[in-house]
């Protein structure tokens, strides 16, 4: 698990963003969107070629080949202060095998994304370093008001990076899966709940003992949640955690029965309801950074 003690540093003034694409295409329209979008938030930008394809079996950006130069050279350019994903998608998990662990450990620059991006976090946590779980330009902030709202809040967080002590969000409105009585403390860890389930069994599963865990998935009905949470907890996922904070499962059947099934009677401080996720707000979470978990006040803070 991540050192508790990593945080994210705060991006200077005017800070380059290097955009890859190591997940899913483009929309239609969107790429063209992107660096306006950059520059409109005070960053400039850098956009890698696999951003532009040619697309690889339909769902890929551009072959594995692209995708995975475009992370290392996004990573290892002096002139590239963070790294942010196009969208997600599917494709980070091929690419996790082939990654330069060395080149990610020299060059720790903030990662920025969520969805499939939960593959390339879960790597990068492994090796102690931290990443924002955060929305993306072409999946997220073209998406009218509330999603320009969330690249805002996101470049603000950028520019602050966590600071200790601080709320991460908003204290939460009463939800009927909160449980406990007390704080807990724990390193953030997870992301898109199908993303982490595809990683049991492999070298790349991230180590959940003692952790706040972090859930969040979009077009899962309750019965897909259970048998992924149901793999989770078989796998042992659920075996020694700190403590859960769930975030939105959004466009399909509310979950909430099956997630009360699973974590109700864990017995660890549960936080649901975190505007984090396929929705909007999507507010910025640093996973591999100790956080205090709240149930009482219903808040989150680094």
């Amino acid at each position: 698990m991540a050192d508790p003690g990593v945080l994210l540093p705060p991006l200077p003034q005017h800070a380059c963003l290097g955009v890859i694409a190591p997940a899913g295409p483009p929309r239609a329209g969107t790429l063209e969107q992107v660096v306006p979008m950059i520059e409109r938030l005070g960053f400039r930008a850098k956009v890698f070629p696999g951003c532009a394809g040619p697309a690889f079996l339909g769902h890929l950006a551009a072959d594995d080949e692209r995708r995975l130069a475009d992370l290392h050279q996004a990573l290892a350019d002096p002139g590239v202060d963070a790294v942010i994903a196009l969208r997600g998608g599917y494709g980070c998990m091929r690419l996790l095998d082939r990654v330069d662990r060395e080149l990610l450990s020299r060059c720790p620059k903030p990662l920025i994304g969520y969805s499939d991006l939960t593959a390339l976090i879960a790597l990068r946590q492994q090796l102690g370093l931290a990443s924002w779980h955060a929305p993306m330009p072409a999946s997220d902030w073209c998406k009218g008001d509330s999603g320009w709202a969330d690249a805002i809040a996101l470049a603000q967080r950028l520019r602050q990076g966590p600071r200790e002590g601080e709320l991460l969000g908003p204290a939460l409105a009463p939800h009927p899966l909160n449980r406990g009585t007390a704080p807990v403390r724990g390193v953030l860890t997870g992301g898109n709940l199908a993303v982490l389930v595809a990683l049991l069994g492999t070298p790349f599963a991230p180590d959940l003992r003692g952790s706040v865990l972090f859930l969040e998935d979009v077009g899962e009905d309750p019965y897909k949640i259970d048998r992924l949470l149901c793999q989770l907890r078989l796998g042992g996922g659920l075996d020694e955690l700190a403590g859960v904070l769930l975030g939105s499962f959004s466009d399909a059947d509310s979950p909430d029965e099956v997630l009360a099934d699973y974590f109700g009677g864990l017995g660890v401080p549960v936080l649901a309801g975190w505007p984090s996720g396929h929705t909007s707000p999507n507010l910025p979470l640093p996973i591999g950074v100790a956080v205090t978990l709240d149930p009482v006040a219903r808040t989150l803070s680094v």
